[in-house]
């Protein structure tokens, strides 16, 4: 009555021996599974079953293999010896098995593959060996594997690819590498070039680091033009890391990518001109900042982006980066506290937008954010319920979306009326300002405004609060926070005065410029091309030099960041005019000397220099 049985399952028996011939009569045996027992081998009863097309044998204590084990399965398509305790391959183990698929050698102790895929298991399509001891995958070790589709050889010690190592691999769409022992060494044996149909690649959570962006003489995935799949997150290494310019080329059928917590750095311009039809990008948890929108000029048809824990200040690079396909963008926990209509509005497409764990300001900036949550029926703003207000200090811990837009609002009317006579009043006394007395009146105004400044601050000065207050524009505070922040701060000792950290929230702009002018010892002026077109970073100037001239001491301090011809400084007559009675200090001429630079700096403060 049992000989038509097609399927035996004796999982969890604590087997530790099966008599020979037991399974002989069931001459249409398809499935037998000995999973989690006590086997020591594989038994001899599961020998010559000419129909059996599954064997699982998984979680035994199988602790080698014979060149008999699995003779007379000549119908086998899939084997599970996963989680024993196999410590090496026999070169003959296989060769029987001409029809099998599936092979299942994961969680064992194998440390050497010998040659039991080189000339065998023509039909094998997928075959795990991870969690295993491996540490060099040999030149020629998979050749006998033609028609095999996916590899695993994650969770391993794999320290070396030798060239030519997936040899013969010209089926294989998915290849697993995580976790293992990789450096960017690896790449030197080019061990991809023969993968010409691999689609998904992940090398994630091993040691591959570059220390700058200087593009590769052989990029490691040239001839990977079918990958749709690159992952590539979490590189166990130490230090900052850089991707070479060049280290995507060839993929140019890439659809996904993952770089996230790889203690990225920076990201050239033109690092994705390789990757056209990119659609997915994740590069979350690194130490970017600022994001340029000419990043993602290359790749117009991206959908999703994850720039989580990214230290971004804002979301402006959007506003210019022509993603208009993008439907899902990811930015939680950076540092951005607005969100601007432009920015919305440069997504026509999007469709989920997370924004959790950012510090939002509950103020007029806003206003336009917490209508569009309310009223937009296309995206789904995710926690938008449980998002707080930060800034300013009255609002802190308020939810968003109770600000009162309304006390933003005007009369339309009325606005465009004080609009256009302001306009008028303001260009008639402009035009007479400009024509007769504009030099007289300017110079005034600020020496009033110097003789106000004094007497509200001239308590102040007996007790400075900080040792300098740094005028700086935006653009340069990667410098100011990465350079001049470490240096003076944690090195010398220094107690400095920045904006977006020192400055009262709520308190009008210019009396926080004032108080740190006047409440520290010195004002160091971060000098670039675009400091000198900033109108705030002029009036910090402005007010930093009518110190200067009403003390007659010696307060500013000025550090050019770039080489500014005295041909270009001729717009900013105060500039010029500073320059000529004092000395200064050039960031672009330290590079070959910077520890010249922070003592001189170092002297200025103390005055060692007057």
């Amino acid at each position: 009555m049992c000989k038509n049985v097609r399927k035996i399952q004796l999982e969890e028996n604590n087997i530790k021996q099966i008599e020979n011939g037991s399974f002989a009569f069931l001459h249409y045996l398809k499935e037998v599974s000995l999973s989690n027992n006590r086997l020591p081998s594989v038994p001899v009863a599961t020998r010559n079953l000419h129909r059996l097309q599954n064997l699982m044998l998984s979680f035994n204590q199988i602790t080698k293999l014979g060149c008999q084990d699995f003779s007379g399965l000549t119908n086998l398509k899939e084997l599970d010896l996963h989680g024993n305790h196999i410590a090496a391959l026999s070169n003959c183990s296989f060769v029987a098995l001409l029809h099998l698929e599936v092979l299942k050698l994961q969680e064992n102790s194998i440390s050497e593959l010998g040659t039991a895929f080189q000339n065998s298991l023509p039909n094998l399509k997928v075959l795990y060996i991870n969690v295993n001891k491996l540490t060099v995958i040999p030149k020629n070790a998979f050749t006998g594997l033609r028609s095999l589709i996916k590899l695993s050889l994650a969770t391993n010690q794999i320290k070396t690819l030798e060239e030519g190592c997936f040899s013969g691999l010209t089926s294989l769409i998915e290849l697993q590498l995580h976790e293992n022992s990789l450096k960017k060494e690896v790449f030197y044996n080019a061990p991809f070039k023969y993968l010409i149909n691999l689609r998904k690649l992940n090398m994630q959570k091993n040691h591959i680091k570059y220390g700058d962006s200087s593009a590769l003489k052989e990029p490691p995935f040239i001839n990977l033009s079918r990958l749709e799949t690159l992952i590539f997150s979490v590189q166990h290494s130490t230090g900052r890391a850089f991707f070479p310019s060049n280290f995507l080329q060839g993929l140019t059928n890439l659809l996904d990518f993952y770089c996230n917590n790889i203690q990225l750095l920076n990201l050239t311009d033109d690092f994705y001109t390789h990757t056209p039809h990119l659609i997915s990008l994740d590069f979350g948890a690194n130490d970017l900042g600022d994001l340029s929108p000419n990043l993602f000029t290359p790749i117009p048809n991206l959908t999703q982006l994850r720039v989580t824990s990214t230290n971004l200040h804002s979301l402006d690079f959007l506003i210019n980066a022509n993603l208009t396909n993008l439907k899902i963008l990811l930015a939680r926990k950076n540092r951005f506290s607005v969100i601007s209509e432009d920015i919305i509005k440069s997504l026509p497409n999007l469709t989920s937008f997370d924004v959790k764990g950012n510090s939002f300001t509950c103020d007029c900036d806003n206003s336009w954010f917490v209508q569009w949550i309310v009223n937009n029926k296309q995206t789904q703003v995710a926690g938008a319920q449980k998002f707080t207000c930060n800034y300013p200090l009255e609002s802190k811990g308020s939810r968003l979306l109770d600000f009162n837009v309304q006390s933003c609002l005007v009369d339309v009317g009325f606005f465009f009326f004080i609009s256009s006579s302001s306009l008028i009043i303001v260009s008639l006394v402009a035009s007479f300002t400009y024509h007769f007395s504009r030099f007289q009146l300017t110079y005034a105004y600020y020496i009033f405004l110097a003789w106000m400044f004094d007497s509200k601050n001239r308590q102040k000065r007996a007790a400075c609060q900080y040792d300098a207050f740094v005028s700086y524009n935006a653009k340069d505070e990667a410098w100011v926070y990465r350079e001049l922040v470490p240096h003076l701060e944690q090195e010398q000792g220094w107690k400095l005065c920045l904006h977006h950290r020192d400055f009262l929230p709520g308190k009008l702009i210019v009396e926080n410029i004032t108080d740190a002018i006047y409440g520290s010892r010195k004002t160091i002026c971060v000098i670039s091309r675009r400091y000198l077109q900033s109108e705030w970073c002029s009036k910090e100037m402005q007010l930093a030099s009518f110190r200067l001239f009403d003390e007659r001491e010696d307060v500013l301090i000025l550090v050019f960041l770039e080489d500014i011809p005295a041909s270009h400084l001729s717009p900013y007559y105060r500039m010029k005019r500073l320059l000529k009675g004092r000395s200064y200090l050039s960031w672009a001429r330290a590079a070959d000397n910077p520890q010249l630079f922070w003592e001189k700096l170092r002297q200025e403060e103390k005055g060692e220099n007057n």
